[in-house]
């Protein structure tokens, strides 16, 4: 066989053509980040003051701008090649990990900063928005991103399968 033959194309080579369910995706996440947000900054208030309340919000801003980062690097790798995609994937998750360490280390001494607060809420708005989004994710071939939203019954046939 040719090496120009179709047959024999590499995986490395290989992207992706189709839309990119991680911006929808992302944007959900989002969505859903601002309805916890009045929650994680009112338990920072609640038990920290106003400074709570600060630093719960900067902490749930780092989060969801790490997952639109992410979003956005998953989207563009992969029409590159899922190569560079696998690649952004591994070594994203550690640059991101480390912008959003370098984050928190930037403003730790400022007079509003208060560090218990703000690392709950990187903690629990990362685990809790992630376990909150999975129940809206499809994992489908057929319906990549989130799960098509539910029909109604019809009602000349209320109980048609």
């Amino acid at each position: 066989m040719k090496s120009d033959d179709p047959r024999m194309l590499s995986v490395l080579s290989m992207h992706d053509q189709g839309p990119a369910p991680e911006a929808q995706i992302v944007r959900d996440l989002v969505r859903r980040g601002a309805i916890a947000a009045p929650v994680l900054v009112g338990l920072g208030a609640v038990a920290w003051g106003a400074d709570g309340a600060w630093s719960s919000a900067y902490g749930l801003a780092l989060v969801l701008a790490n997952f639109s980062l992410n979003a956005w690097v998953v989207s563009v790798t992969a029409r590159i090649s899922y190569a560079m995609l696998m690649g952004a994937t591994l070594f994203g998750y550690l640059i991101r990990l480390a912008l959003v360490s370098a984050a928190v280390y930037v403003v730790r001494d400022l007079p509003w900063v208060e560090l218990v607060p703000m690392c709950l809420t990187l903690v629990v708005a990362h685990v809790g928005l992630l376990f909150w989004e999975l129940r809206y994710v499809s994992l489908s071939l057929a319906f990549p991103g989130l799960k098509p939203a539910a029909k109604a019954p019809d009602a000349d046939h209320p109980h048609a399968d």
